[in-house]
C-alpha cells in the first residue's frame, strides 16, 4: 500500500462514510450562526415588548387625557363621532376584517380646527392598522388608513 492509498481510500466503497468539504463546514457554521441570531432577535423583541407595555399603556392614557383637554378647550372633539368615522374608514379599506378594539394613540390639537388630527390604532389579533381622522368644515373625516 502506498501513501496515496492511505490518504485517499477507495472512493467507490459504499461503506465509506461521506466526507464533508471545508466549504460544507463553513456553510453549516454560517447557517447555525444565522439561526442563533434570528432566535436571539426574536427573544429580544419579545422581551422589549414586555418591558415597554407599561409605557405604551401610559401613552394611551396620555392621549385620552389630551383628548379631554382638547374637548374642554374647543368643544369639537367628540370621541364617539371620531371613532365612528375611523371605523367606517376601516370597513372601506379592509372589508370583512374584524378588529377587537380601537385605541386612541395621538391627539394633534392645533390652533383653529382645520389642522386638528386624531390617530387611532385598530387592533385585531397580531394586526394593527393606523387610522388618522382630521377635522374640516363639515366635521371629522378619515384622512389616512394604514
Amino acid at each position: 500500500m502506498t501513501r496515496t492509498d492511505v490518504a485517499y481510500p477507495d472512493r467507490n466503497n459504499p461503506l465509506r462514510p461521506p466526507t464533508v468539504t471545508t466549504l460544507g463546514i463553513v456553510l453549516i457554521v454560517l447557517g447555525s450562526v444565522v439561526v442563533l441570531l434570528l432566535i436571539g432577535g426574536l427573544l429580544g423583541a419579545r422581551r422589549r415588548d414586555r418591558l415597554q407595555a407599561p409605557t405604551y399603556a401610559r401613552h394611551l392614557a396620555e392621549a385620552d387625557q389630551a383628548l379631554e383637554q382638547a374637548r374642554a378647550a374647543d368643544r369639537g372633539w367628540d370621541r364617539p363621532k371620531m371613532e365612528a368615522v375611523a371605523l367606517g374608514a376601516l370597513q372601506e379599506a379592509h372589508p370583512g376584517s374584524a378588529f377587537e378594539r380601537l385605541e386612541l394613540v395621538l391627539v394633534d390639537d392645533r390652533p383653529g380646527v382645520h389642522e386638528d388630527r386624531a390617530h387611532f390604532e385598530a387592533v385585531g389579533g397580531d394586526r394593527r392598522v393606523r387610522v388618522v381622522v382630521a377635522r374640516g368644515d363639515a366635521g371629522w373625516f378619515a384622512e389616512e388608513v394604514g
